[in-house]
């Protein structure tokens, strides 16, 4: 069938293009050629909008038809020829995959500035976002940012009911002209000083010191003050008062933070360990950011209640773009949290915003995971019942999208949390799918946390049934002795802190301290080498329990006192366990001896917590007492 008919074009269009392929190689062989931008200015103005599947076609046509010549040629005179011919039409396909690319650009700028033009004017900003969305098919790139800049001033300008679009593009310019100041230190910090970013207790540590040094803007400035004091962004932002180009400036300058971060951690060839697990901690850390910024605009009494809600709502949906984004990546953690406590319209604008773009592609992979990562974020503050419901819908949707590893670890989840609510059947029942399934399927991963829930589960129904024979322990304890080993040498660090948590706590359960407490010690060396300030937390508050057992006071205020604190920051509520732990020692110390070891145990909690850390200590204390006594 002749090409013009399979394009199902009109003929007159089919040998038009034809036409400019063939000048333009004319022009090429006879030496006419000055640059290969002439050869994409011919493209922009020979084309017509719409009809770019009928010039590929085209090219494809000849190009296939000249490729025959040089592979069939009778001479090699002939053959040169054709050479050259194939060669202009090379060109031509890299011009054209250049106009293609620009195209796309100029047609997601132009979709994006109308989706802004178009929104009420308290949604603006909210349009304006899905435009910066990392995980939109034609994503804008830097100079695509600027570009829908420069069309938002234009649109402004000759309409006075878009008053507000200049703060918008102002709000980009500064973000871009921001990053552009930290681009070239972007990572400096990490030659100066070895650790992993986040919420680092001093301001020497991380990158937030130097970073607020070299932006000039007051905004981006002070937040990255706050972050490297160790204060809270929510309560900073509840003394500010903000317009939208300070938001816009944050939220262009963050994402591209960001990416570039995560861009460079990946390509770390030295040591891709450390390079993934800084891009994980770069993810979470930058959820946590917008999480504190969603909670801060929240309670601000300095804006009014349309702008209150409308940066609040944009922050929370920064939050899902990361977390979206985030779920894509192979690295992802399927055993950890960010405890991000989403509850009422924030929980439903996150669910829509997953069902909306994962409806429109095969398979529901993301959603999965979000909805994995959440489930572990709503155990660990207590919130069984929501945990259930999230890997219960993470279990099925894994199930749809063919995700096993991501099904595997919703076993284990569910596993866990029925753990924690002590329906110890039902706990058993999923760890051993979970391990029969890993078995199947060779998720190394997955079977050493299914082995440690199966274990752990068997030590605690043995309790409750007060059946703690030797066979039941040994079983149990070889449950959990498998799950540690394959951790290990798997060398995940989040898995090897909840076997070693396990185990230290089955340890703690059967009564015997001694055995527990290197178990939990490494628990929570391996905790802090993760990040996972949960199972970090959850290691001492157990590790104070054995301390306690083999009459080890100090220690097991020490650990007691990190428990409580680490644990309470996160909102989880094992860290009543700690408390009550430190109202007994406090009862049996008396009030002052009490005092003077937590004023003797200063210097070594404030590297870990802070002053502000420090001082928060009592106050804990104090809220367990009145909510014991209420």
């Amino acid at each position: 069938m002749p090409p013009e008919q399979e394009s199902g074009a009109p003929v007159s269009m089919v040998d038009r293009y034809y036409g400019v392929i063939d000048q333009i190689v004319t022009i090429t062989l006879k030496g006419q050629l000055r640059s290969k931008e002439q050869i994409y200015q011919q493209l922009l103005q020979d084309i017509e909008a719409g009809t770019g599947e009928v010039f590929e076609r085209c090219l494809t046509d000849r190009l296939t038809q000249t490729q025959a010549q040089v592979d069939n040629a009778a001479d090699e005179l002939k053959q040169a020829k054709a050479s050259r011919s194939l060669r202009a039409m090379q060109a031509i396909l890299k011009e054209w995959e250049r106009y293609q690319k620009e195209q796309q650009v100029t047609g997601a700028i132009t979709q994006a500035q109308q989706a802004i033009l178009n929104a009420a004017p308290n949604e603006r900003l909210l349009a304006w976002l899905s435009a910066l969305d990392a995980n939109q098919e034609n994503k804008l790139d830097w100079d695509g940012l600027k570009q829908l800049a420069q069309a938002l001033d234009r649109a402004g300008t000759t309409d006075t009911t878009l008053a507000d679009l200049p703060q918008i593009s102002a709000g980009m310019r500064s973000g871009l002209e921001s990053y552009q100041r930290l681009e070239d230190v972007l990572v400096r910090w990490i030659y100066e000083v070895p650790s992993s970013i986040g919420f680092e207790g001093s301001v020497a540590a991380g990158p937030w010191k130097l970073w607020s040094a070299q932006v000039n803007h007051v905004f981006p400035k002070q937040l990255f003050q706050t972050i490297g004091a160790n204060q809270s962004i929510a309560q900073w932002l509840e003394q500010q008062s903000i317009t939208v180009k300070d938001w816009v400036e944050l939220a262009v300058l963050l994402q591209a933070v960001q990416r570039s971060l995560v861009t460079w951690f990946e390509k770390q060839p030295y040591s891709s360990k450390w390079g993934t697990a800084q891009s994980i901690a770069t993810f979470l850390t930058f959820a946590a950011i917008w999480c504190e910024m969603m909670n801060g605009f929240d309670r601000t009494a300095l804006l009014n209640p349309t702008s209150r809600q409308q940066f609040s709502q944009a922050s929370f949906q920064m939050l899902l773009q990361i977390l979206r984004s985030f779920s894509q990546q192979a690295y992802f953690p399927l055993y950890g949290g960010i405890f991000a406590l989403l509850s009422g319209d924030y929980l439903k604008n996150a669910l829509t915003y997953l069902d909306e773009p994962l409806k429109r592609v095969e398979g529901t992979q993301e959603k999965a995971r979000i909805l994995t990562l959440l489930g572990y974020s709503e155990r660990a503050i207590g919130q069984y019942d929501r945990a259930l419901a999230f890997h219960q819908q993470a279990l099925e949707t894994a199930r749809t999208a063919g995700d096993q590893p991501c099904e595997i670890a919703n076993l284990n989840h569910l596993s866990r949390t029925y753990l924690a609510q002590k329906e110890y059947a039902k706990a058993i029942d999923n760890s051993q799918r979970a391990l029969i399934l890993t078995r199947q399927v060779g998720d190394r991963l997955g079977e050493a946390n299914a082995l440690t829930n199966l274990g752990y589960s068997e030590v605690l129904s043995a309790k409750e049934e007060d059946r703690m024979d030797s066979d039941s322990y040994e079983m149990a304890v070889n449950y959990l002795e498998q799950g540690l080993q394959l951790a290990e040498k798997l060398g995940d660090r989040q898995s090897q802190s909840l076997c070693y948590n396990s185990l230290g706590m089955a340890y703690v359960i059967l009564e015997q301290p001694q055995q527990a407490i290197p178990c939990l010690e490494k628990g929570v060396k391996t905790a802090q080498a993760s990040g996972d300030l949960y199972l970090q937390g959850l290691n001492l508050a157990y590790l104070a329990e054995a301390y306690y057992g083999i009459g080890e006071r100090e220690k097991a205020l020490y650990a007691a006192f990190l428990g409580m604190y680490l644990l309470e920051q996160i909102q989880a509520v094992e860290w009543r366990q700690s408390a009550a732990l430190l109202s007994i020692l406090q009862g049996q110390l008396g009030a002052d001896l009490f005092e003077q070891l937590r004023r003797q145990l200063r210097p070594n909690l404030i590297p870990v917590i802070g002053v502000d850390g420090y001082d928060h200590l009592p106050t804990l204390l104090e809220q367990y007492r009145r909510s014991m006594e209420g």
